[in-house]
């Protein structure tokens, strides 16, 4: 009887549902682990802490008596409660001040070592014809360039490299380097970074000598790469009519078409600027202004189309292009409302940027709004801001360490880092000082 009871009890066990039978309880061992989040990645190299800095992270409030602590290339801690690991090399910057590295927006650093002059030294500019927008400058950059150690010392970091001249109203394609010294690829932050085009005075030389001949060109010529893009196979076919300009540089155009590379225009005239505005609406384009001498007269306007625009600071000097040059161009463009950027538009003297912006302060700028024009917003504005303009964690560790405040003339950097690299004092200046300081 006690064997009939077994049996029945298995046989009733056997016939129930796989879902109602009691599952045996799994060995620890056995149990399938819990998805677990990747440890971060530790970054190789140095670690290097500033500690009891006023600190001016642009992206945040100021930080008093705080801490940046970076481990090799990138920023790993921001803040006034930062815990310094073991072994970590500390530079006391009690008294100083500690922002990010600054931007010049606009010039030919790397590119060109005596303009004009001396052959071989200059290649910011082409003879050729057949190349205007496909011309870009990062092929020609060199890291060795003695321009670029006298500009680091000054606190500026990274430069947006614009091309001058391809006897074209699109002169090329720029990009944003580093001013490390290190060679193309590893100097490249982003190329290309913007493509550039002429209006005003320098867009007529170069297009019959008149504004109107200018955007007929320019329109002439975005029209050819849309259409070029949307018949390719055509074209390589020689089943498409003939375009003004050639292949490279119909292809060249295509990121500005989509959008994923913003059209800057050197312009100063108030109409010109609002001409440049009206062809970026009719080609859905982003834009981007340098120069904008006579900016502050259509400052409304520039805010309303939500145009960033590049100005040089110390532009006061009237010519028939911009009669309403004036100092207090940057304060008022500022106060409008548009996205604003300073440079200096000259490579031989970038290290004068932080001039520019002291006096912009001077003549009624923020000292925050031109904290961020040379370092957040030119960062923003040419597509880098993932990586550089502010003190965040994760970006490259572009730091200076200022021994006072940043805009007066008696003050200067202290230690300069790019990429998580102190960048040595010597300059070309330096070393010829050390040389002839005692002549014998």
């Amino acid at each position: 009887m006690k064997i009939l009871l077994m049996a029945l009890a298995s046989t009733v066990a056997l016939s129930q549902p796989p879902a109602a039978r009691p599952q045996p309880a799994q060995p620890p061992a056995r149990r399938a682990a819990a998805p677990q989040a990747p440890a971060p990645a530790v970054r190789p190299g140095p670690v290097i802490a500033i500690t009891n800095a006023r600190i001016l992270p642009v992206s945040g409030a100021a930080i008093e008596r705080g801490t940046v602590l970076i481990r090799g290339d990138r920023i790993e801690a921001v803040g006034a409660n930062v815990t310094v690991p073991a072994g970590a090399r500390i530079i006391d910057a009690t008294g100083k001040i500690v922002t990010p590295g600054w931007l010049d927006a606009g010039v030919q650093m790397g590119i060109v070592e005596i303009p004009s002059s001396a052959e071989g030294t200059d290649d910011e500019a082409t003879t050729d014809t057949r190349v205007s927008s496909a011309f870009t400058v990062i092929d020609s950059f060199n890291g060795n360039s003695t321009v670029i150690p006298v500009t680091r010392v000054e606190g500026i970091t990274r430069t947006l490299v614009t091309p001058a001249s391809t006897g074209n109203v699109f002169v090329g394609q720029a990009a944003v380097m580093d001013l490390t010294g290190d060679q193309v690829p590893d100097a490249v932050t982003k190329a290309p970074a913007a493509m550039v085009a002429l209006m005003g005075e320098s867009g007529a030389a170069v297009a019959g000598g008149s504004r109107a001949t200018t955007i007929l060109r320019m329109r002439e010529m975005l029209e050819d790469a849309r259409d070029y893009a949307a018949n390719r196979t055509a074209f390589n076919s020689a089943q498409r009519r003939e375009y003004a300009r050639t292949r490279l540089d119909l292809e060249a155009l295509q990121p500005v078409l989509k959008g994923q590379e913003p059209l800057a225009v050197l312009a100063n005239r108030a109409s010109d600027l609002l001409a440049a505005v009206r062809l970026s609406k009719e080609f859905n384009i982003r834009l981007v202004l340098m120069g904008g001498a006579e900016a502050w007269m259509v400052a409304d306007q520039l805010s309303a189309a939500h145009v960033p625009v590049v100005v040089k600071a110390l532009t006061d000097i009237p010519g028939f292009d911009s009669l309403g040059a004036t100092l207090e161009n940057p304060a008022r463009l500022s106060k409008a409302g548009v996205t604003l950027a300073l440079a200096t538009f000259d490579t031989q003297n970038s290290r004068n940027l932080r001039q520019e912006a002291g006096n912009a302060i001077a003549y009624g700028m923020s000292r925050e709004a031109a904290l961020e024009a040379v370092t957040l917003t030119p960062a923003k504005v040419w597509g880098v801001a993932d990586r550089v303009g502010s003190l965040e964690v994760g970006k490259d560790a572009d730091v200076v360490v200022w021994s006072g405040d940043p805009f007066e003339l008696t003050t200067g950097p202290e230690h300069v880092f790019i990429k998580g690299r102190e960048m040595p004092p010597d300059t070309r200046q330096t070393e010829l000082l050390k040389r002839y300081r005692t002549i014998r």
